[in-house]
C-alpha cells in the first residue's frame, strides 16, 4: 500500500526512479526483519519513509559515481526539518505521486515502457499483472521495465511535471495510465480478489489531480468521469464472499450516487470545453453514464451503447472495443448478429489468450440454446482467466450449462 508514495518520495530526492524503487524495496525489507522483534511503530509509513531515505544516504556513499549528488542529498536528508520524514496524512506526497507518472512517461521512452513502468512504480503492479493488461509475453514486459529504468537515468531525466507544451506532447500516455492502473484495482487480473480497491483510489485521485492541473483539456475530464462513474458501481460488484457480481445481478442501491453525480458534472466539463468528437475518455464515459442513468438493467439504452462503442471503433480502433460492441449488439438486436461480430474476432492474435472472448461468446451460444457449446467456451475461459474469483464464476457457468 505505501509502496508507490515510498517511490514518489524518495525520487523527489535521488531524481532517479530506479533508485528509488530498490531503497523502498530495502525499507520493506528492513520492516519485515524489525517489526516482528520491536512492534509495528505507530507511523508505519513515516517509518518506511524515514527508512528508504536513510538508505538513500547510504546507497550514494558507496557509490563513487553518486559522489556529487550526495553533497546534495546528504545535506537536503540531514537538514530537513523532522515533519517532512513523518508524512501524517497521505495527500501530502500527492505532487510526488503526479510527478513520478510524468517521469515514467517522458517521451524519451516507448509507449509501451512508459505505461509499463508506471504500472509499476506507481501501481504496485507484478510483471505478469502488467503483461496480462497488455496482452503482452512476461519476458517482453521484464525487459521493458529495465530498459525503461536504465534509459531515464543515463539520460538524467528531470523528476518534474513538465510545463506546456511538453505537457500535452505527454499527456496521452499519462491518461492511459491512470486507466490501466484503475483497470487493474476494478478487476484484477490475477490472485484471490476480485477487487483492488487501493489501485481504484489510487487511479481516480491521480485523475482528479490531472482534471485540476488541465481543466481545458477534454480527455482528461472526460476520464475523470469515466473513472468516477466505473468506481461508483464498486460496492455492488462483488458479494458477501467477496465473489464477482454481474451487471444485470447487481444492486443498484448500492452504486454511489455521490460518485455518479461527480461523474456526470465530469463529463459536462469534458463536452463544454471539446472542439469536435468526442475522445476516446469521453465515448466511455458516456457508455458508462448510460448505465448510470438505468435504474434497472431492462431500462439500459443498449442501442446507443451500441452507437457510442462503434463511435469508440471508429475513433480508436481495438479487438477488445469490437468485443464490448458485440455485447451491446447482442442486447440490442439478440445473440444472433453478435455472435457473428464475436466469430470474426476469433483469428485476432491479441485475443488469443484473452478470457473473456470465449466467455462471451459463451454467454451468446447460451442464450441461443446451444449449451454443449457454451459449456465448452465457458471452461476454456476459466482456463485462461488468472483472476481465482473470476476463474470460479466461469466454471459455475460452465455447469448451469449442463
Amino acid at each position: 500500500m505505501e509502496s508507490a508514495r515510498i517511490i514518489a518520495g524518495v525520487a523527489r530526492v535521488v531524481r532517479d526512479v530506479g533508485i528509488a524503487e530498490e531503497l523502498a524495496q530495502d525499507a520493506l525489507v528492513a520492516a519485515l526483519e524489525q517489526w516482528p522483534r520491536e512492534g509495528v511503530p505507530d507511523n508505519p509509513g513515516a517509518w518506511l519513509m524515514t527508512t528508504a531515505r536513510r538508505r538513500a544516504v547510504d546507497l550514494v556513499r558507496r557509490r563513487e559515481r553518486y559522489a556529487r549528488k550526495l553533497a546534495e542529498v546528504g545535506r537536503d536528508l540531514e537538514t530537513a526539518p523532522p515533519h517532512l520524514d513523518e508524512p501524517a496524512d497521505p495527500d501530502d506526497i500527492d505532487d510526488d505521486l503526479l510527478r513520478l507518472v510524468f517521469t515514467a512517461c517522458h517521451p524519451v521512452l516507448s509507449a509501451e515502457a512508459r505505461i509499463a513502468l508506471t504500472l509499476r512504480l506507481v501501481g504496485g503492479l507484478t510483471t505478469p499483472e502488467i503483461a496480462r493488461a497488455f496482452l503482452a509475453p512476461e519476458a517482453t514486459v521484464a525487459q521493458r521495465i529495465v530498459r525503461a529504468k536504465r534509459t531515464l537515468a543515463t539520460r538524467n531525466v528531470a523528476f518534474e511535471v513538465p510545463y506546456s507544451p511538453e505537457r500535452e506532447a505527454r499527456l496521452g500516455s499519462v491518461l492511459e495510465v491512470i486507466y490501466l492502473i484503475f483497470n487493474e484495482g476494478y478487476a484484477a487480473t490475477a490472485g484471490d480478489d476480485w477487487l483492488r480497491p487501493a489501485l481504484c483510489e489510487d487511479a481516480l485521485r491521480l485523475a482528479r489531480v490531472l482534471a485540476g492541473l488541465m481543466p481545458k483539456e477534454p480527455e482528461v475530464h472526460g476520464l475523470a468521469a469515466l473513472l468516477e462513474l466505473q468506481a461508483s458501481r464498486s460496492a455492488a460488484r462483488t458479494g458477501p464472499s467477496g465473489e464477482p457480481v454481474l451487471l444485470r445481478d447487481q444492486n443498484r442501491r448500492r452504486w454511489n450516487r455521490m460518485l455518479i453525480r461527480r461523474g456526470f458534472a465530469a463529463l459536462a466539463r469534458a463536452d463544454a470545453v471539446s472542439a469536435g468528437v468526442p475522445g476516446p475518455y469521453a465515448l466511455q464515459a458516456a457508455i458508462a453514464a448510460c448505465h448510470a442513468q438505468a435504474y434497472a438493467y431492462e431500462d439500459t439504452d443498449w442501442r446507443r451503447i451500441a452507437t457510442l462503442y462503434g463511435l469508440l471503433a471508429a475513433r480508436s480502433p481495438s479487438p477488445v472495443v469490437e468485443l464490448n460492441r458485440a455485447v451491446a449488439v447482442s442486447m440490442a438486436e439478440g445473440p444472433g448478429p453478435a455472435l457473428v461480430l464475436v466469430d470474426a474476432l476469433a483469428a485476432e492474435p491479441a485475443l488469443r489468450d484473452y478470457h473473456l472472448l470465449p466467455s462471451v461468446r459463451g454467454d451468446l451460444l447460451a442464450r441461443l440454446g446451444r449449451t454443449s457449446e457454451a459449456r465448452a467456451e465457458f471452461e476454456r475461459a476459466a482456463s485462461l482467466a488468472r483472476n481465482e474469483r473470476e476463474r470460479d464464476l466461469l466454471r459455475a457457468r460452465a455447469a448451469e450449462c449442463g
